[in-house]
C-alpha cells in the first residue's frame, strides 16, 4: 500500500517541493532556471509546469496564513505602505505594499490610487501610525495618523540643491536640519530615552518654521500664467516647499514618537524585492500566477522577518501545513 500523498507515479516529497518554492519564489528563478537546477543538483528533472504546480498548491494553503497577517497588520501601531509599476500579463499594473518589521502583506491591482489601496484591505481599516512616502491619495484616509519619508525629502532637497539657479539656501538648511534631527533622536534611542525634551522639541519646530518661512521668501506665489494655457505654474522648489509646510506634524513626527522611523525604506526594501524578481525572471503572465507568487513570496517574508528557518517554513508549506505567525 502506498501512502495517501502518493497519487501518481512520478511524486516529490516536501523538501524539494520546498526547495522549488524557495528557488521560484525565494530566490526568484526564471521556472526554466529552476527546473534546469534541480535536474543538474539533484537529478530530479522537473517540468517548468511541475514547479508552477508547486506555487499554486503552495499558494491554494495560505488563506489562513494570509488571513492572519492582514488582521494583524490592520492591529498594529505602525504600518509602512508603498507601491509601484509591476508588469502583468503584458501592461503595466501596481503592485501594492503594507508592511512592518514582523509582516508583510501584497496585493495587484489595476489602479495605483484609492481603488487599488483599498483592494489590498489594510489602510481603509486601519487606525494606527501610516508611513508612507507622501503619496495624495494615502491622505484621504483621515483615520491614520500620516508619518511621511524624510529620506523622499532628502533626495528631493538634494535635487533642489543641484539645481539651484534661483537662491535656494532654505533647501540646503531644510537638509540639514532633517539630518541633524534624525542624530539627535538617534542618539537620545542610543542613550535608553524614549522621547525628546519638551522645551527641544519646541525649539526644533520653531527652527523648522524658520526655514519654511525662508523658503517663501525665496518662492513668492507666481504672478504669471505660464507659456501654454492652464494653472499658474508652480517650480519643483515651491511645490516641496508647500508640501513641508502643510504637512509639518508628518514630517517631524520621527522626533515626537520615537516609534515612528525617519523614512519608509521597510517597505521600500519589501518592494525591491518584487522589482528584483522582474529584472531577473520578467513580467508575469497572467494575474493568477502574479497573485500566487505574492502570496508565497508575503509567506517567505514575513517568515524571514520573525526568524524562522526558511527551510523548515517553506518544507511546512509544501506538507499543506503553513507556519502561522504568532498572535502579537
Amino acid at each position: 500500500m502506498f501512502p495517501a500523498a502518493v497519487t501518481a507515479p512520478a511524486q516529490y516529497g516536501p523538501r524539494v517541493r520546498a526547495l522549488g518554492l524557495y528557488l521560484v519564489c525565494g530566490q526568484h528563478l526564471p521556472y526554466k532556471r529552476a527546473a534546469t537546477l534541480l535536474s543538474d543538483w539533484l537529478d530530479a528533472p522537473l517540468s517548468t509546469g511541475t514547479l508552477c504546480s508547486f506555487v499554486e498548491a503552495a499558494a491554494a494553503d495560505l488563506d489562513a496564513f494570509l488571513d492572519t497577517v492582514h488582521s494583524q497588520l490592520i492591529g498594529s501601531p505602525l504600518v509602512h505602505f508603498d507601491e509601484t509599476g509591476a508588469r502583468v500579463a503584458g501592461r503595466t499594473r501596481w503592485l501594492h505594499c503594507a508592511s512592518n518589521e514582523h509582516l508583510t502583506f501584497y496585493a495587484i491591482h489595476d489602479r495605483r490610487g484609492t481603488e487599488g489601496i483599498d483592494h489590498c484591505g489594510v489602510m481603509p481599516n486601519y487606525q494606527g501610525i501610516a508611513v508612507h512616502d507622501g503619496w495624495p491619495q494615502y491622505r484621504s484616509y483621515d483615520r491614520v495618523t500620516h508619518a511621511l519619508c524624510n529620506a523622499h525629502h532628502l533626495r528631493e532637497l538634494l535635487a533642489v540643491i543641484e539645481s539651484d539657479t534661483q537662491g535656494q539656501s532654505w533647501a540646503v538648511e531644510a537638509d540639514r536640519f532633517l539630518r541633524r534631527l534624525h542624530d539627535k533622536v538617534q542618539a537620545a534611542k542610543t542613550a535608553g530615552l524614549s522621547d525628546l525634551p519638551a522645551a527641544s522639541l519646541a525649539g526644533y519646530r520653531r527652527a523648522w518654521g524658520r526655514i519654511i518661512a525662508l523658503g517663501h521668501r525665496q518662492n513668492p506665489p507666481p504672478t504669471e500664467r505660464t507659456a501654454r494655457r492652464g494653472p499658474i505654474g508652480r517650480t519643483p522648489a515651491a511645490n516641496l516647499l508647500r508640501r513641508l509646510d502643510e504637512h509639518r506634524d508628518d514630517v517631524l513626527r520621527f522626533a515626537h514618537n520615537f516609534q515612528v522611523p525617519f523614512d519608509n525604506n521597510l517597505a521600500e526594501r519589501d518592494i525591491r524585492m518584487i522589482k528584483i524578481q522582474q529584472k531577473i525572471s520578467g513580467s508575469w503572465r497572467t494575474t493568477s500566477g502574479a497573485d500566487r507568487f505574492l502570496q508565497v513570496r508575503a509567506y517567505i517574508s514575513t517568515a524571514r522577518k520573525q526568524n524562522q528557518s526558511l527551510l523548515d517554513a517553506l518544507t511546512q508549506l509544501a506538507d499543506h501545513q503553513p507556519w502561522l505567525p504568532a498572535t502579537t
